[in-house]
């Protein structure tokens, strides 16, 4: 399931962070990936456990806790702590595949299930950079204002064009899912978004009670928790 979720951040937020990552130190960011990644990758970003990576990253997932589709389209169980890159002068990230697994800081690991990108630059501030994400209905490019965040299978193929002009700035993370398969993820959030239209048209009637218990009976036969 590839999902846009619109406005994480609000505009002071972007603002106060935009200026932070402008004047911040950046990296290779080929310290993060392993050989095969590193071949295809040209970019820059914040060191991992950077002060100011620590500080936003906490920001941006208490935003996103917030955002009426996340939970119901991720069902997150644990996320990795957002990471920062920055793209410009012709950089890119040709295909790839994110690593099954990732490191956290307090020492465990965590399968990603869920990638995601939260765009800190406005599309017309650079040329180029958009994301490319294949799965089985072909080939999607991805661009989105700033604030806007991009929820998408860590299993699929993906890459970032090339930036020809300005720079493509963005945070960006994974989680794992209480819901491992995505097929499954995918129709929880469909019978859920469907029980919330049906609670605004008609209220607690028997029919929503009876899709929101058989909504709950399938996350408990397939969450992982």
């Amino acid at each position: 399931m590839l999902l846009h979720l619109p406005q994480v951040l609000n505009p002071d937020q972007l603002r106060t962070l935009r200026a932070d990552l402008d004047s911040a130190d950046w990296v290779d960011g080929r310290r993060t990936v392993g050989p095969q990644g590193a071949a295809v990758k040209q970019n820059r970003q914040l060191a991992e456990g950077s002060p100011l990576a620590r500080h936003w990253g906490p920001v941006i997932l208490q935003a996103l806790a917030l955002h009426p589709l996340y939970f119901s389209a991720a069902l997150p169980l644990r996320t990795v702590p957002p990471l920062f890159n920055r793209y410009e002068g012709g950089e890119h990230y040709g295909f790839h595949v994110d690593g099954s697994m990732r490191a956290l800081p307090d020492g465990g690991m965590l399968r990603t299930d869920l990638s995601c990108t939260l765009f800190l630059a406005e599309p017309d501030e650079y040329e180029g950079g958009e994301l490319m994400i294949n799965d089985t209905y072909g080939q999607h490019e991805v661009k989105l204002p700033a604030g806007d965040l991009v929820l998408y299978p860590s299993s699929s193929l993906h890459c970032v064009a090339p930036v020809t002009r300005g720079a493509r700035v963005a945070s960006f993370f994974w989680l794992q899912s209480m819901v491992r398969d995505d097929g499954r993820r995918g129709m929880l959030f469909e019978l859920d978004q469907t029980i919330q239209r049906l609670r605004a048209q008609l209220g607690d009637n028997a029919d929503v009670v009876a899709l929101t218990s058989h909504y709950h009976n399938l996350l408990r036969q397939w969450a992982e928790a």
